[in-house]
């Protein structure tokens, strides 16, 4: 089924016609009269419609998203090579990523700054868009750079469940950190005196080609990130918060 973001939802029962890049995009799939697509406002509500001709649509009643996670992870990546970029991306939104952060670090070779950044940062929110078309997502991820590693960590770090992934580390996985986050949930009340229902936050951090240096990892602990190892095998940069953010999407019941 065709997924195109606007704006704004049409109401129930009202016309709407397709614009800009969702009319060609319409245009290239050559929908029919009758044909079901969907509206979306990139906010978790969704808009059943149906083609009446050409580019216009009739709409159905709003309903939330059913494809976006209960969990909010957030992926803190240090700028990789060449197009590796785009790569994690749009895979990362396939996977359910609230969001998608680029910082430098110590050993990142590629560190794009002024015009440089702003065109990729450009180009990576296309790449986020249409990911989430693709994978029926309701929101469109952010993509984001900060700065400094050291303001990556102070954002990254406010999750509920901060966590840098780190090759040395063999003591500490992302299973206790999951199962720490379980307690932490579990033992929250709500304002009622239940049990909270919000959705949980994690962070999910990852180097570049060199990884991070011990003077970065320590500061990571300090900023109370917590050190995981992703397993015995060396993974790329690219492969890295994939991997983490798929083996989160799972432990939570999003796969």
């Amino acid at each position: 089924m065709a997924r195109f973001f606007v704006d704004e939802l049409p109401a129930e029962g009202s016309r709407y016609t397709l614009s800009g890049e969702n009319a060609e995009h319409a245009r290239v799939l050559r929908l029919r009269p009758g044909e079901a697509v969907t509206l979306c406002d990139g906010r978790g509500t969704d808009c059943p419609c149906a083609v009446e001709e050409g580019l216009t649509l009739r709409a159905g009643a709003w309903a939330p998203c059913a494809a976006e996670p209960r969990v909010r992870v957030s992926l803190w990546i240090a700028f990789p090579k060449a197009d590796k970029a785009e790569h994690v991306i749009q895979k990362a939104v396939e996977l359910g990523a609230a969001e998608i952060v680029l910082f430098p670090s110590r050993y990142c070779v590629s560190r794009p700054e002024g015009k440089a950044l702003d065109k990729k940062l450009e180009r990576w929110q296309k790449i986020a868009r249409a990911a989430a078309e693709q994978s029926r997502r309701g929101v469109i991820p952010p993509v984001r750079a900060v700065d400094a590693c050291a303001e990556a960590l102070r954002e990254a770090a406010r999750a509920e469940l901060p966590v840098l992934f780190y090759e040395n580390e063999s003591g500490y996985s992302l299973h206790d950190a999951l199962a720490e986050l379980g307690g932490l949930r579990s033992g929250a009340p709500d304002a009622s005196g239940g049990r909270s229902m919000t959705a949980p936050t994690v962070s999910l951090m990852t180097g570049a080609e060199g990884g991070f240096s011990e003077e970065e990892i320590e500061k990571a602990r300090l900023a109370g990130m917590k050190i995981c190892t992703l397993g015995p095998r060396i993974l790329r940069c690219e492969t890295a918060p994939l991997a983490g953010l798929a083996a989160v999407m799972f432990a939570l019941g999003e796969i």
